[in-house]
């Protein structure tokens, strides 16, 4: 709840008291009579307790015999004192709650901890005063509560990664309840979703399977990818040896690139290839006469 300050002396009252006993302890020194410096002192008093500061965003409600009169602020407020009172000041400003749920089972019956910030403001203070006696606390317990029943609609895995689904869902429920109260819930913000070590520990070796499950599908599907290509490009040289041969004398011309490489290569498969007779042409044509 707001700071109670109804009975706090500010500045302003405490020098205006001031002011007052100093004109009566100079009258009584001047006229040398005892009742100025008392009817300042007296004075001073009343203005001590009368005079009231409100700050820019703040509000106060005045009390008259118990009675509400009206709202005050910001600024300077006077008022009679014993006969008018002031409530708790009430701060207009956005302002932060955080709420936790902590064990509490998901649909799919597992045990989360959730932390969670709510951002509100009152936009009504005489409602604020008049509607509810202690507005903070009812937002902090509202919260905590909506947001047990809201995780107990979602799985697990919603709570993970519609945080902010869930956050909006809060923020309605919430606004909803808090409304006419003067008070507007802006913003719910899910923090962190907490779950036990040994479930963390359990779905991380289940991710872990399945991401070894993807790969080795992968891997057979690449395999079988390419023993297609190789069946067909076998069926092609089946049917065309020219093109076996460039491919034969390609996958040598690879091999011996190379500088200091070596190849041993089958006598079959140089008569295969005609490359006996291809290098004795070569080796004649290099022949000088």
């Amino acid at each position: 709840m707001a700071k109670i300050r109804g009975y706090e002396p500010n500045s302003l009252a405490l020098l205006v008291f001031a002011v007052c006993v100093t004109i009566g302890v100079a009258v009584r020194l001047t006229i040398h009579q005892p009742w100025p410096a008392i009817s300042g002192a007296l004075v001073g008093i009343y203005f001590l307790f009368a005079i009231k500061v409100v700050r820019q965003w703040e509000k106060v409600a005045v009390l008259r015999v118990g009675r509400y009169v009206g709202l005050r602020g910001p600024g300077l407020c006077l008022i009679v004192p014993i006969v008018e009172t002031l409530s708790p000041y009430v701060d207009q400003r956005v302002r932060v709650s955080s709420v936790s749920a902590e064990s509490t089972l998901t649909r799919d019956t597992v045990p989360v901890n959730v932390d969670a910030i709510v951002f509100w403001m009152v936009w009504n203070a005489e409602k604020s005063i008049l509607e509810v006696e202690n507005f903070m606390d009812a937002i902090t317990l509202s919260a905590q509560t909506a947001l047990r029943e809201s995780i107990g609609r979602h799985e697990l895995a919603q709570m993970v990664t519609e945080r902010e689904t869930l956050g909006r869902e809060l923020q309605r429920i919430l606004d909803e309840k808090t409304n006419p109260w003067g008070i507007t819930v802006q913003s719910v913000e899910i923090r962190d979703v907490r779950i036990p070590q040994a479930l963390e520990d359990a779905m991380s070796r289940q991710a872990q399977a399945e991401r070894e499950r993807q790969a080795r599908n992968i891997l057979g599907q690449a395999e079988t990818e390419i023993a297609d290509k190789f069946a067909a490009a076998a069926a092609t040289y089946k049917n065309d040896p020219t093109a076996l041969h460039l491919r034969a004398m390609n996958m040598l011309y690879e091999a011996i690139k190379e500088r200091g490489s070596m190849v041993i290569v089958p006598s079959s498969a140089v008569e295969t290839m005609g490359l006996g007779g291809n290098l004795a042409t070569a080796a004649l044509g290099g022949v000088k006469p």
